[in-house]
């Protein structure tokens, strides 16, 4: 297990206050529980039996000697017991503080700082992975996104307009001019209205066509309901 804490002891650790603690651990980690810090205490004096926190991916266990040293006291809380969880830094040392759901509070005190400061930040991860915990879900297979005329490249929009039928719109165009638009070349003034005269001057057939022009251009939306029903109105005085 020594080899797996090296980065402990890179940090003012007792090598020998650590040994001796994981010993103790080896016949009381379960399957998959992976110790992550230990932090000893330090008090100013000398002493000879600190007290001891390690934190593992499962719970919070509270390594106390007794018996001069001869046995060892453990106290241990799951993730799920632990509510939440605090470092104060004085001027020999810092206490890590965790209180329990139940309302208990442990705390050890006379921790060397950067030892509380891991014991924190590694408590803290744990709490963190409680409340969000990773999901892994199956990979969703990528949507096929409908085309759009606007994603589609120049070239291949102007083939699409080229093939769309215009002919029949051009012959209306000589009929009745578009709404809201006029050019004097193509819609003379002389021409666009229509009189009794010219309409007088049709024969039967040419009324009946020239009225079936203009449903054909209502049903393209060419003109307007109320456009086609005044030139029905005036085919409909010669009929």
């Amino acid at each position: 297990m020594l080899d797996n804490l090296k980065k402990i002891l890179n940090e003012d650790q007792d090598p020998k206050a650590i040994e001796k603690i994981t010993s103790k651990l080896d016949n009381l980690l379960m399957s998959n529980e992976e110790v992550g810090y230990i932090a000893v205490q330090k008090k100013p004096a000398v002493t000879i039996l600190p007290d001891s926190v390690v934190v593992t991916n499962k719970r919070i266990i509270l390594c106390k000697p007794k018996n001069l040293g001869l046995s060892m006291e453990f106290i241990d809380y799951d993730w799920d017991d632990i509510a939440a969880s605090f470092v104060k830094e004085g001027i020999l040392g810092a206490d890590f503080t965790f209180s329990t759901k139940s309302d208990l509070t442990h705390t050890v005190d006379y921790l060397p700082k950067n030892q509380a400061r891991k014991l924190y930040t590694y408590a803290k991860e744990q709490l963190d992975l409680l409340k969000n915990p990773v999901t892994f879900s199956a990979p969703i297979a990528e949507e096929v996104k409908p085309v759009e005329v606007l994603q589609m490249q120049p070239e291949i929009v102007e083939e699409v307009i080229e093939e769309i039928p215009t002919e029949e719109v051009t012959d209306f165009a000589e009929i009745v001019p578009v709404s809201g638009y006029r050019d004097e070349k193509q819609f003379p003034e002389d021409k666009t209205e229509i009189t009794d005269k010219s309409l007088g001057e049709l024969s039967q057939d040419e009324l009946f066509e020239k009225l079936q022009s203009y449903k054909k251009l209502l049903d393209n939306g060419l003109i307007l309901q109320g456009e086609y029903d005044k030139l029905k109105a005036e085919i409909l005085k010669y009929i």
